[in-house]
């Protein structure tokens, strides 16, 4: 069984890499959820480079089949779902599985994954007495931003205000 549901369209499943009421499960649970200090988001970045990598590639491929088959059956891309991609292409199970087990990987690891567009990971912390999600974005090389729950990644802010501000090309 696949961590999304069958029946949700794909492109939600591209775009955020698992399903709406999970996304609102995770957002509400923030606090139930392990706390990090930056030192331990940051440990996590080399393996979270490759399995984001991998995310990205799969993604690219997956949304790929998904409009070529929107195409050829004259439909939208939101109206294509999970089972309707599978069915008409049962090799693409290989690659939602490996997806799957990635997935996996990063929340085991604690994090939550919040956009595979720009490979996006949040990690729970306590800044000034307040619960907020440490934010590193695919190609950063270190946990340098925060943002609220509620802010996403609109509302990042740097850990350190007076550190100077890199910019990574995606």
């Amino acid at each position: 069984m696949h961590r999304f549901a069958a029946d949700v369209p794909f492109l939600l499943f591209t775009a955020v890499f698992c399903y709406l009421g999970r996304k609102v499960r995770i957002q509400e649970g923030v606090v139930k959820e392990r706390l990090f200090t930056v030192d331990e988001a940051n440990a996590l970045i080399p393996r979270l480079e490759i399995v984001i990598g991998k995310l990205q590639r799969n993604g690219l491929a997956l949304r790929a089949a998904l409009e070529k088959l929107a195409r050829e059956t004259d439909r939208a891309p939101a109206d294509v779902t999970t089972d309707d991609l599978l069915r008409s292409r049962p090799q693409l199970n290989t690659v939602v599985e490996e997806c799957d087990t990635l997935l996996g990987e990063v929340e085991s690891y604690g994090g939550q994954l919040k956009g595979l567009d720009l490979g996006l990971v949040d990690f729970p912390t306590v800044i000034e007495g307040d619960v907020v999600l440490l934010c590193w974005q695919y190609g950063e090389k270190e946990v340098s931003y925060y943002h609220s729950c509620e802010a996403g990644f609109a509302g990042r802010k740097p850990l350190d205000p007076q550190a100077p501000q890199r910019t990574y090309l995606q």
